[in-house]
């Protein structure tokens, strides 16, 4: 997967600002890659452009060979939930839905729901006896781990990961990130991880910098 000199612009008012300023960079196959900067750097609107979320003004997304941002809205969608698994900050489980259900979403999405697979997936992150439990029965360490296995039940090449561990305490935040790490590595995926934690940002195989929406050290 790569990304070639992507431009990624806000108007907001009368003010334009810009968030990449012509960032190209390649992810390899299998790697963990951490995104790391301050604030404002950029991070979370790259991550967002490589994930199909966010359509860069300027430059490309390449997977698999295609350019992402070319295909039609449909193949775009198809891709992402065949090919792309996330993990957000603020979990995203619909409030509703048990934890088996929440991680069924993306495969009956593509209307191939395997319920033995989520079910196996919750027990792999520590959840096998709360399948039927509602996010609000969950702490937050839970619902997260819950939100992981939700990004692996379509078995994707890659992960996005937008500061996984950043509304949890220090201790349930390393362990999703263990668990998070030891399930890449099982599959032998992809995982793009965006964090502020300077420690954590050094325990993958990469780690990329951004200051003011500028690859600044790789």
């Amino acid at each position: 997967m790569a990304a070639n000199d992507v431009f990624r612009t806000f108007q907001i008012g009368s003010n334009r600002i810009e968030v990449l300023k012509g960032v190209s960079i390649e992810i390899r196959r299998g790697e963990k890659l951490f995104l790391s900067g301050a604030s404002g750097a950029g991070k979370t609107s790259l991550l967002y452009t490589l994930a199909g979320l966010e359509q860069p003004n300027e430059g490309n997304v390449i997977i698999d060979g295609k350019d992402l941002y070319r295909l039609s809205r449909k193949d775009q969608a198809r891709l992402r939930n065949e090919k792309m698994g996330y993990v957000f900050q603020n979990f995203f489980l619909l409030p509703e839905l048990t934890a088996i259900e929440n991680v069924l979403i993306p495969s009956l999405i593509g209307r191939k729901q395997n319920r033995d697979r989520a079910a196996e997936l919750l027990e792999r992150v520590g959840l096998g006896e709360r399948l039927n439990h509602l996010p609000a029965e969950l702490s937050g360490g839970e619902q997260q781990r819950v939100a992981i296995a939700r990004s692996l039940v379509n078995d994707p090449e890659i992960i996005f990961a937008d500061e996984p561990t950043g509304n949890l305490d220090s201790k349930a935040g390393r362990s999703v990130m263990d668990l998070l790490m030891d399930l890449v590595d099982e599959r032998e995926r992809t995982l793009l991880v965006v964090t502020h934690d300077t420690e954590l940002a050094e325990s993958g195989d990469r780690k990329i910098e951004l200051a003011d929406g500028r690859v600044v050290r790789d």
